[in-house]
């Protein structure tokens, strides 16, 4: 798999005018929300710094709380808009731990459901979402 010649975040975050074809829900002081363009479930977000930073003790005080910060707002949209059983966070630091974006740390926030298809992805390298990236954005635009 050849590795990106350019940052997704950094690019996403680029030019405000392009946030809704980039798909960024919400712009903070330090950080920004955006949908995964290869979600695992519907709603599945995830919050960047604006600043290229590959480690998370890295990252000042003021972008981590402030991330931090913006997961609660997205649990509180995504509990609003598809009212989930439950919440998965995290992040994967490295490329041996899982990141596809090994440079730019960012925070996964997805929903759950008891009885969801999550684990589709797993066994059958396959995802099942109930509808489109744009259709979400709209859901949840609003919200922020």
């Amino acid at each position: 798999m050849s590795q990106p010649t350019t940052c997704i975040f950094c690019a996403a975050q680029k030019i405000p005018a392009d946030d809704e074809k980039n798909f960024v829900l919400h712009r903070g002081a330090r950080n920004f929300v955006i949908l995964n363009l290869y979600p695992y479930i519907t709603g599945h977000l995830m919050i960047a710094p604006f600043a290229h930073v590959g480690e998370l003790d890295s990252a000042p005080k003021e972008v981590t709380d402030e991330m931090m910060d913006l997961a609660k707002r997205c649990e509180t949209a995504l509990r609003e808009v598809y009212r989930p059983d439950g919440f998965n966070l995290g992040m994967n630091l490295g490329r041996a731990a899982g990141a596809g974006i090994a440079d730019h740390i960012h925070l996964h926030i997805m929903p759950r459901w008891a009885g969801d298809a999550n684990f589709m992805t797993t066994v059958s390298e396959t995802r099942v979402l109930p509808e489109d990236l744009s259709t979400t954005y709209r859901k949840l635009r609003e919200k922020f």
